[in-house]
């Protein structure tokens, strides 16, 4: 999160004009609610430009979150700045964004204006501020993602997640942070887990304080090898262990050697069990049974993965006929790489992590990754994540080809899509948008229902339920004139039914989390309520994936389903998943909209980016070549095409891709559920 803008005290302070134009910026969303916005502007034109600058910044970002929450942080920005240093009002208004996210509104107006806590907790830091730069800190180390948690129960890792303090107070408060993060990255790095770890505990007498014991020990060695390995972090690991307990003077010195290992900790262990270790040791503790439980799937998965490289590598040598035991295989981990037969061959992407992450784990490959996972090309329909392991689908619901614009041809049936239903979410999620938005739909539906337009009134009509009287005197007239008159005096009304479907295609690729994401749902609870007004056909379906093989589709709402509570809570629980490979989408969601009786099909895409995937060549131009033709191949079949992002950058490839008038580029993710369904009213007038 950035901090606000510095301005000196004597920057002249912003003009009535400029401030209620960024406060109308701020509170874009929240433009007839009837809140008094003049009580903002009172409370900031006066102020010096500095203060003037802090609100606005904070305000906006906490508005975000929630218009009240901005509203407040605004309005109280001034008395805050009095009490408090600018670093202490920034943490005050983070403090009442952490409170909005763990117990909600109430909690968040308490924190704003209890003022005097922040002033009461000076140099603490949240691991929420950290987060985002600990994780990068630590991918870096490991060369495979590692989360941050943070908790009230010190410092742990399952080797999977690693659990910080929620706070830490005092001076270098991240610097310990991160010695924290990074002792409990050695741990699994450096062998702090072993299979036979919970027996050689329990024989100790007593399993909980040998825990507690090797974890200082496991200190002392780890510190010692990070300040080595990582001199940069040598002084926060100095500031660390001056707070532990005393030690033997020569458990450090033998625990500081270049060679020490998990073994030399245990040989300490009986001299130190008859002393009860200290309580609340702020160090690493050790979990070994979650630890290694959560190695143990983690491993089973990446020897699946790796075995399945194997096997495709293998088949494309044609070396996969049976006598694999006499092939001479290697695999070199650090460089994703392959031996086989003395020639060198290159992992694919996901294959080679799989072998990296072996390595950290075990400290080798072990040899049953060297057996293929069976013949044929490398699958990986499997995601590396959490979790135990799924069952491995084989059976896609359907195949696509995909064109290849180096080629200039297809690679046929090369895209597998699977069909997903969105689990069932929060009940109340829809109820609270329509509530928080109100007078927004009642207008947005007042729009949309007058585009179904007046009864025609069909005249001078063989039959029909009324006469229409300009016929009926014109035949009178015509009788008495001589003339034949006409049958043709009756008329009837008749109401046009438009002949429009509609497929919304909604991205829900893991770069949509957050706020994106936010706005996706309410765009669809807005757009939702827009079309049952207007009595269109319409479905929705997110997308998402992770490579070819595993294309995946979301029914959020059918053609044939209707907008019931069902369909409420499948956009409650829209959220961020994998990757963003579009083309698969767009021609299964193009087939769906052609079996529908209509005459005229749209579909329209709300993304945040550009296509893109995981690990392999789709990522780039080709990405780009293959969703064109995807939606070339959509016009061709009469299906119009139309994108909505909020990529800043997506004029340079969606005018590629869409053509010039069939996109629309948002600069602020706050503006996507307005705007989704005032362009789809455009489109379908």
């Amino acid at each position: 999160m950035t901090s606000s803008p510095r301005f000196s005290e004597d920057a002249p302070r912003l003009g009535a004009d400029a401030l209620k134009a960024r406060l109308a910026d701020i509170f874009y969303l929240d433009v007839v609610s009837g809140r008094n916005y003049e009580r903002l502007f009172d409370a900031l034109a006066l102020q010096p430009r500095a203060k003037q600058e802090f609100a606005l910044h904070w305000g906006k970002v906490a508005a975000r979150s929630d218009v009240e929450i901005g509203y407040l942080a605004i309005q109280l920005a001034p008395a805050a700045l009095k009490a408090l240093t600018t670093a202490q009002a920034e943490r005050w208004v983070i403090a009442a964004l952490d409170a909005y996210d763990r117990e909600g509104l109430r909690a968040a107006v308490a924190a704003l204006r209890d003022i005097a806590a922040v002033a009461r907790e000076t140099g603490v830091l949240h691991i929420d501020s950290v987060e985002a730069r600990l994780t990068r800190f630590l991918q870096g180390l490991s060369g495979r993602p590692l989360r941050i948690a943070g908790g009230d129960a010190g410092a742990w890792t399952d080797t999977a997640t690693m659990h910080l303090p929620r706070a830490v107070a005092g001076v270098g408060a991240f610097d310990r942070h991160k010695a924290l993060a990074a002792l409990l990255w050695a741990q699994t790095r450096y062998g702090s887990f072993r299979d036979d770890l919970e027996a050689v505990l329990a024989a100790q007498g007593d399993a909980a304080r040998a825990a507690a014991w090797l974890a200082l020990l496991e200190t002392l060695r780890l510190a010692a090898r990070l300040t080595r390995e990582l001199p940069g972090l040598a002084q926060a690991l100095q500031a660390l262990l001056a707070q532990m307990p005393p030690m033997p003077d020569a458990a450090h010195s033998d625990l500081a050697r270049t060679t020490a290992t998990l073994d030399d900790s245990l040989a300490w262990l009986p001299r130190l069990m008859p002393q009860a270790p200290p309580a609340d040791a702020p160090f690493g503790a050790l979990r070994p049974a979650l630890a290694l439980q959560v190695r143990a799937s983690r491993v089973a998965q990446d020897t699946l993965v790796l075995r399945k490289a194997v096997a495709g590598l293998m088949a494309a040598m044609g070396k996969g006929g049976g006598g694999e035991s006499e092939i001479a295989l290697q695999i070199d981990a650090a460089a994703g790489e392959m031996t086989i037969d003395g020639e060198v061959v290159a992992l694919p992407p996901d294959g080679a992590a799989a072998a990296q992450s072996l390595q950290l784990d075990l400290g080798a490959i072990p040899p049953e990754c060297l057996t293929p996972a069976g013949p044929g090309e490398w699958q990986p329909t499997q995601r590396r994540g959490d979790g135990p392991l799924a069952t491995l689908e084989t059976q896609a619901d359907a195949v696509y080809d995909e064109w290849d614009y180096n080629r200039r041809s297809y690679r046929r049936d090369w895209c597998h899509v699977f069909l997903r239903e969105v689990p069932a979410g929060d009940a109340d999620y829809v109820a609270n948008v329509k509530r928080r938005h109100a007078p927004l739909i009642r207008r947005i539906r007042r729009r949309f229902e007058a585009l179904r337009g007046e009864e025609r009134v069909l005249r001078r009509q063989a039959d029909g339920p009324e006469i229409d009287l300009d016929a009926l005197v014109a035949a009178i007239a015509d009788r008495r004139g001589g003339a034949e008159a006409s049958e043709r005096v009756f008329m009837r009304r008749q109401r046009d039914e438009r002949a429009l479907a509609a497929m919304f295609m909604v991205d829900m690729s893991g770069s949509t989390s957050g706020w994106v994401n936010e706005a996706e749902r309410e765009a669809l609870v807005m757009l939702c309520e827009a079309l049952e007004a207007l009595g269109d056909r319409y479905a929705i379906w997110g997308f998402s994936g992770w490579t070819r093989t595993r294309c995946e589709l979301y029914r959020i709402k059918d053609f044939a389903d209707r907008y019931d509570e069902a369909v409420c809570r499948r956009i409650a629980a829209v959220e961020a998943k994998d990757y963003t490979r579009m083309g698969p989408p767009i021609r299964h969601l193009t087939q769906l909209l052609l079996r529908q009786p209509a005459r005229h099909r749209l579909l329209v895409t709300l993304s945040d980016g550009r296509p893109d995937d995981f690990g392999d060549e789709y990522r780039g131009h080709y990405g780009i070549e293959d969703t064109r033709q995807a939606l070339v191949e959509a016009r061709q079949q009469g299906v119009r095409s139309y994108c909505v992002t909020i990529d800043r950058h997506g004029a340079d490839y969606l005018k590629h891709m869409y053509g010039a008038a069939s996109y629309t580029v948002l600069d602020d993710v706050r503006k996507l559920p307005l705007q989704v369904a005032e362009i789809y009213r455009k489109l379908a007038t």
